[in-house]
């Protein structure tokens, strides 16, 4: 009773929906198939609303409703129809609850940006009772998430929110009066969750590619309805593009930073297609702490911020100092990234600086994240400063190099790193040095453990040559070798997590040393073939 009231009267406009839909999914809804999150349910004829979830991921995904596009897109009275009877079933299950999963604010927020975006599909052929049980249930749930968005924590959950409010605002009759509070609210996370360098702030470049999907049919709806868009929109979107742009390595694909995961190029391009922005990507993220080292169709991304504060870092990785490399249409070293579906198997273990291709000390990794069940998993320590120098020399190479305290505190030493890409493109130096908080050697007694891991994308195959060095090679036949000076480079198992079809087996590169042992070890990389030339 709470957040009863009156319901509106119609919509006004429907925004497109710019996610990739498939007609053949629809079928399989039909017949009660449910293949969302990484999980296939059979329904066998019983409604999904009301059977035990296979889980918290699965029944996200379901009471989303994202799945609707799938039904526009079959084009024809059945999908339509059904999709009425599923958006009726859920209103009668859980239409009045406002608790539990189904009414999370991520997915409240979800399902009124599917339900504003396929009410064509839905409302198709309905009757004047199912019409007006459909507004009053949206009605309901505006009502609850504009109660709730004000005490939400300032992450792209409250991003999403403020998005599906401001949707709302424009889709249902409203005055003038609402339209701007709605625009003022959604100005207001730009302010608080985009940086001036375009990122956000949980250092994620899937959010970035996540609220562009929902923020560009606002922009539209907008645009189309005459409506003056929020203040700071036009401006906060380009700056995401830009952004967006500098995180893509040479063969289009995301780096996996901080929970990105493996995305599609067709889910990708759908939201560049709309990049108005121009001009090379930034050689530096200022705000956001990373590096981009590009010549030609060579590409190095590195991480070399310490992880957000707060709320914000409850995806954040341990991967301070970590790079990819990518050249030409190949990814060659990487991440091992998040899973595309959420994971508790994998979720921790991608988390950790092993996972990362960067120096873990001792088998620990240089964040400590809360097990608390009331904080959340967020950071509660590790990294808290980062060192950036550029090591650019014009004609020579760009570069830089970073110095982080993840390990000062239990371990007494600081992690630096510098790299270097030749202008030639055919050559990537680095060096790994272990230092004293005076940026000193390590002493020589010193047992602490070092392993530099070089993680390999799953398509390069991987063999060692004679004289130690390891040969990377791609499908198309280019290779790089990577050689190490006075450490011999071990190949040892590992598991690609950010992968669409699931995690995958791989395998990466690891230099073992002890610090007190030798405080530093060079390595580097070599384009030794380049892709053959195509038939």
């Amino acid at each position: 009773m709470r957040f009863a009231g009156s319901a509106p009267d119609r919509l006004v406009v429907a925004p497109i929906d710019l996610r990739i839909a498939d007609p053949h999914i629809a079928g399989e809804i039909y017949s009660g198939r449910f293949a969302l999150a990484g999980k296939l349910v059979d329904t066998e004829g019983a409604s999904p609303f009301q059977m035990e979830p296979a889980d918290p991921v699965f029944a996200r995904s379901l009471h989303g409703f994202g799945w609707l596009r799938h039904m526009r897109a079959a084009d024809h009275d059945l999908a339509f129809a059904n999709a009425r009877a599923l958006v009726d079933d859920w209103i009668t299950v859980e239409g009045r609850r406002l608790s539990g999963l189904p009414h999370a604010p991520e997915v409240v927020a979800t399902r009124l940006i599917s339900w504003f975006s396929h009410s064509p599909i839905v409302l198709r052929g309905a009757d004047h009772g199912f019409y007006r049980r459909f507004l009053k249930s949206i009605a309901l749930q505006i009502r609850y998430l504009r109660h709730i968005a004000g005490a939400m924590p300032a992450d792209a959950t409250r991003f999403k929110a403020r998005i599906a409010l401001a949707m709302a605002s424009l889709c249902l009759p409203a005055g003038s009066g609402a339209v701007r509070s709605a625009a003022r609210h959604l100005d207001a996370e730009f302010d608080q969750q985009i940086l001036p360098d375009g990122g956000h702030v949980s250092r994620n470049p899937m959010v970035l590619l996540d609220l562009l999907t929902d923020l560009l049919p606002l922009r539209q709806t907008y645009i189309n309805l005459g409506q003056k868009p929020p203040r700071h929109m036009a401006a906060g979107m380009d700056r995401m593009f830009a952004a967006l742009r500098f995180f893509r390595h040479a063969n289009g694909e995301l780096a996996l930073f901080n929970g990105a995961s493996a995305v599609s190029a067709d889910r990708l391009l759908a939201v560049l297609r709309y990049d108005e922005t121009s001009g090379a990507p930034f050689r530096e993220m200022p705000h956001l702490n990373f590096q981009r080292l590009a010549v030609s169709d060579v590409v190095v991304l590195a991480d070399t911020g310490a992880p957000p504060v707060s709320v914000a870092s409850a995806s954040a990785h341990a991967g301070c100092l970590s790079f990819e490399l990518s050249s030409g249409g190949n990814r060659f070293i990487v991440n091992a990234g998040a899973a595309v579906h959420a994971s508790p198997d994998y979720g921790a273990l991608a988390r950790l600086t092993a996972a990362h291709s960067t120096v873990s000390l001792n088998d620990s990794s240089s964040l400590r994240i809360s097990q608390s069940g009331y904080l959340g998993p967020v950071v509660i320590g590790g990294v808290r400063r980062v060192l950036v120098e550029p090591l650019d020399e014009s004609g020579k190479h760009l570069g830089f190099s970073a110095t982080h305290d993840g390990y000062l505190g239990p371990l007494r030493l600081l992690h630096r790193r510098k790299m270097r890409l030749l202008v030639s493109g055919h050559e990537i130096q680095g060096r790994d040095q272990l230092l004293k908080s005076d940026h000193s050697p390590a002493d020589a007694g010193d047992k602490t453990v070092a392993v530099a891991r070089f993680h390999i994308h799953p398509t390069i195959a991987v063999a060692q040559s004679d004289d130690g060095a390891i040969h990377l090679t791609a499908a198309d036949g280019e290779t790089w070798a990577f050689l190490a000076r006075d450490v011999t480079p071990e190949i040892e198992d590992d598991v690609h997590f950010a992968d669409l079809a699931g995690a995958r087996a791989s395998k990466l590169i690891s230099l073992s040393f002890v610090a007190g042992e030798r405080s530093q070890v060079d390595w580097k990389l070599l384009r030794i073939a380049l892709p053959r030339a195509s038939e």
